[in-house]
């Protein structure tokens, strides 16, 4: 009789692979059922977040007769010396203030609209202040002190905000209010629902558990290498589900799986339907972290000042009361931008398009396409601007996601231009014509994540996202196969090791 040692090379390499499926499987199967679970929770509650449609509908709408300051005298307030990027809004107690933007990562100045002062940072006073104006003084709100990070927060997007003043809301959604100790304004609010179902969704899904703590530094490295475990597991699986499957005859039973233990059975069959799903999932969430940076590259910043233009020579910019007389009804918030050289006010109250005006005539304006095409070519110095394409519907690159889903606060207007440029990472960078804003930036990497990770981990193919609940159907079951594929491992594994435990 052979020993392993004197076995055949590919006896031994075949033992090899059943001993590293059988055991690696005992604690990965888990990963891969909580995996499978969360993700089903996730296709209709999502992290939370706040998106500004939620952000705008909780705005009053400007008074005209509150705000005494120009947008000149809030950039002198808070030192800056050009306009791009200001916003007036009732987003602090319920007073409106201006937001200077700051740099990168950097939290905005605010400046009080009817006096011109530069506010301090915010206490619990003014959060207070700032929840009741939210829900337009309906509902009490319970001040919970200040968190750095919570299981909802961990976004690094909040990150200039922090500390957050956090509240509750006596509504009948119990919502959760974060707001930023830096500005005073809402920052993220989360319903009672949304916090309950995230236990079972985005906040294990991501490991979540591992961030916030000492075990941050270590949550994406976790999440890499899990995921690069569970891929070999579920390959060595694939391997063996093949080598025991018998396609040229039955084995004595009548069955061509050997397995008549009904555990052992439901694995070797749902592990050869749910195979090259359940690697093509893990394999996608491993995609999702960017892991050893192969979708990074070094990109040339875009030129935003030679795109934007100098700013317009004549009148200075007009005081808020004349923009919000040229509008048929008070807007929600008003932006300062500049586009083809022309100071502009982008005026929002809801979803869809802000109306544009004339910053300094206070009049409503529409850009030249042709001059926005000559102010795009100047977006890459270097670069050829190869073409300019127009859409004016949604395709496999530029669509949009529901509220909830990951990256669905990210807003995607139509029409929209891509400018196609020829430089060495095939930079592709999204515009607004209406506003001239610059919506996204895109190059061969962020184009093969979409490929490897959005599309292989959720499905996110326009054609089938129009045609739902088909997307529905198919993504529950197949993630209920990929869990049957888990739990049965799990369960096999459990078994032989309180076997081994117990002899």
């Amino acid at each position: 009789m052979k020993t392993s040692s004197s076995a055949p090379p590919a006896a031994r390499i075949k033992r090899w692979l059943y001993l590293t499926h059988r055991w690696a499987g005992i604690v990965l199967c888990l990963f891969f059922a909580m995996w499978f679970v969360s993700g089903v929770v996730m296709m209709y509650v999502g992290y939370p977040k706040l998106t500004p449609q939620e952000r705008l509908a909780h705005l009053p709408a400007l008074d005209a007769a509150a705000i005494a300051v120009t947008p000149a005298q809030a950039l002198a307030a808070a030192g800056a010396a050009d306009a791009p990027g200001l916003t007036l809004a009732a987003a602090r107690g319920g007073a409106p203030v201006y937001l200077v933007p700051g740099g990168r990562r950097e939290a905005p100045k605010v400046v009080d609209a009817a006096t011109g002062a530069l506010l301090p940072r915010a206490d619990a006073a003014l959060a207070r202040a700032t929840a009741a104006a939210w829900s337009g003084g309906r509902y009490a709100a319970r001040y919970d002190g200040l968190v750095d990070e919570d299981a909802h927060t961990h976004s690094r997007a909040l990150d200039p905000d922090r500390p957050l003043h956090r509240l509750e809301l006596d509504d009948p959604a119990g919502t959760r209010l974060y707001v930023s100790s830096a500005t005073g304004m809402v920052v993220r609010d989360a319903t009672r629902a949304e916090r309950m179902w995230n236990y079972a969704g985005a906040w294990i899904h991501w490991l979540y558990p591992l961030r916030g703590n000492a075990l941050d530094p270590w949550w994406h490295d976790a999440v890499v290498w899990l995921s690069v475990a569970g891929v070999l597991l579920a390959l060595t699986g694939t391997v063996v589900g093949l080598l025991r499957w018998r396609f040229s005859r039955p084995y004595a039973s009548g069955s061509r799986s050997p397995y008549r233990e009904s555990m052992m059975r439901w694995h070797h069959l749902s592990g050869l339907l749910f195979a090259v799903i359940t690697i093509t999932w893990i394999f996608s969430g491993l995609m999702s972290m960017n892991p050893w940076k192969i979708f990074s590259g070094d990109q040339a910043p875009l030129a935003t000042a030679a795109y934007a233009g100098q700013p317009e020579a004549g009148p200075p910019l007009a005081a808020p009361a004349a923009l919000i007389a040229a509008l048929p009804a008070p807007p929600r918030e008003l932006t300062w931008t500049r586009a083809q050289g022309r100071d502009l006010a982008l005026a929002r109250s809801g979803p869809g398009a802000p109306q544009v005006l004339s910053a300094r005539a206070a009049a409503p304006i529409s850009l030249d396409p042709a001059a926005l095409r000559d102010a795009a070519a100047r977006l890459l110095p270097g670069a050829p601007l190869l073409r300019i394409e127009e859409l004016d519907a949604y395709d496999f690159y530029y669509y949009a996601r529901d509220a909830h889903a990951m990256l669905g606060h990210v807003e995607k207007p139509l029409p929209a231009w891509r400018a196609v440029f020829g430089d060495a990472r095939a930079t592709w960078v999204y515009l607004d014509p209406r506003t001239g804003q610059i919506l996204a930036r895109q190059d061969s990497g962020a184009r093969a994540s979409r490929w490897l990770f959005a599309f292989l981990h959720s499905w996110d193919w326009t054609g089938l996202l129009a045609r739902r609940p088909l997307w529905d159907a198919l993504l529950i079951f197949l993630s209920l196969g990929g869990a049957a594929l888990s739990l049965t491992g799990a369960v096999i594994g459990w078994r032989r090791l309180g076997r081994k435990l117990r002899a």
